[in-house]
């Protein structure tokens, strides 16, 4: 563990009293206004949120996987923007340079991180590479004493609020797959790389995804992540574990938000002279968005101890991901289904949630990706 039983105890409190009295209320605003205010972005930082699992050496706090995964069951009890103007801090966006970054580049960029100076952004996927991140069409150049790079990414989360990117390009053209891919460290502000307009979603509102364009965007030698060529697809394979198990617990965490939330409101509803939650049929309802959430914690808390522990948990992550973002899923739709015609209303914040959760079953891989990682990986085993 990173830290004493005492203090993690104490820093989940603080942070589920934090989404308790400071972030919930805001929830309509941000959705409304689709943006964070100010003020909460700097307490977010003054809580140390940015730099949750970024090692304490560089100013974080050095989370392992199990004590990540309880912060975000308290963060994931909320709108989702908040927890995703963190999340990529804390995962995909430090996590490639923590694990493979030169001494230079973790001492550059971790500790600005780890405040919330910088906002980082996981710049991977493109229009025509997606589930099939293999196949990116970003190409980086080699001239002179750098690089050149020409490409388009697409969805990448805070891309409009990002101090630093990282980008994936094929630096060898002549080798397929991942194999010819590259990671490069890009600050906000280098000529040739420009940010296209916000996307309009379909939910999720307050977190932010844009277009990253690269027209002869030139970066030093010192850019390329790890100071080694293509190791870049790696990187970001060796990310996927633990941002799986993250957005898996963030999907328990609004699960259990949503049955909260159904159950005080089938408990004060009433008809035929009763409360609905007297109903079997409510109760049903219920009772299945409560086993099903409570089966996803314990695949979640399981599998984070296990890859704490040094095991390899890519099927059970994979595992993880399928079975909690589409249980949010069915959680949502019950939670509209038992608060009836209100549940559909923008008043009661049910309808914001069942757009909310629809994202989980695409990003950090779809879930027909975990399904075919989850079989190979059986056959693979079983061979």
């Amino acid at each position: 563990m990173a830290l004493e039983a005492d203090t993690m105890n104490e820093l989940v409190e603080t942070v589920a009293r934090f989404v308790r009295e400071r972030l919930r209320p805001l929830e309509a605003r941000v959705a409304d206004d689709d943006a964070i205010p100010e003020r909460i972005r700097q307490e977010i930082a003054d809580l140390g949120l940015f730099g949750l699992t970024i090692p304490q050496e560089y100013g974080g706090l050095g989370l392992d996987m199990e004590e990540e995964v309880r912060i975000a069951l308290e963060l994931g009890r909320t709108s989702p923007a908040f927890r995703s103007l963190v999340g990529t801090n804390n995962g995909i966006g430090s996590l490639g340079l923590i694990l493979d970054g030169t001494e230079e580049q973790k001492a550059r960029y971790l500790p600005r991180l780890a405040t919330g100076e910088l906002i980082s952004s996981f710049a991977l996927t493109e229009p025509e590479a997606g589930s099939d991140a293999g196949s990116l069409r970003t190409t980086a150049r080699r001239v002179g004493d750098g690089y050149v790079l020409n490409g388009t990414k697409r969805f990448i989360t805070n891309a409009p609020h990002a101090g630093l990117f990282t980008v994936f390009a094929r630096t060898d053209a002549g080798r397929e797959g991942g194999r010819g891919v590259s990671a490069f460290l890009i600050e906000a502000g280098t000529p040739g790389l420009s940010i296209g307009p916000a996307d309009r979603k379909m939910g999720q509102k307050g977190s932010h995804t844009a277009d990253v364009v690269l027209e002869d965007c030139h970066v030093p030698f010192a850019a390329l992540l790890g100071g080694v060529e293509n190791q870049g697809f790696r990187t970001a394979m060796k990310t996927l574990d633990r941002g799986r198990l993250h957005i898996s617990a963030v999907c328990v965490a609004m699960a259990e938000r949503l049955i909260e939330d159904s159950l005080a409101y089938a408990m004060e509803r009433r008809q035929f002279g009763q409360p609905i939650a007297e109903f079997q049929l409510i109760q049903a309802m219920l009772a299945d968005s409560r086993a099903e959430a409570y089966a996803a914690r314990c695949m979640v808390m399981e599998t984070a101890r296990r890859r704490d522990a040094g095991q390899d948990v890519a099927t059970e992550a994979a595992c993880c991901k399928l079975f909690a973002s589409e249980m949010v899923g069915r959680v949502a739709d019950r939670a509209v289904q038992i608060h009836g015609g209100a549940g559909y209303m923008a008043d009661y914040g049910i309808e914001r949630f069942y757009r909310d959760a629809r994202l989980f079953r695409i990003y950090e891989g779809t879930s027909q990706i975990q399904q075919i990682v989850i079989a190979r990986n059986m056959i693979r085993a079983a061979s």
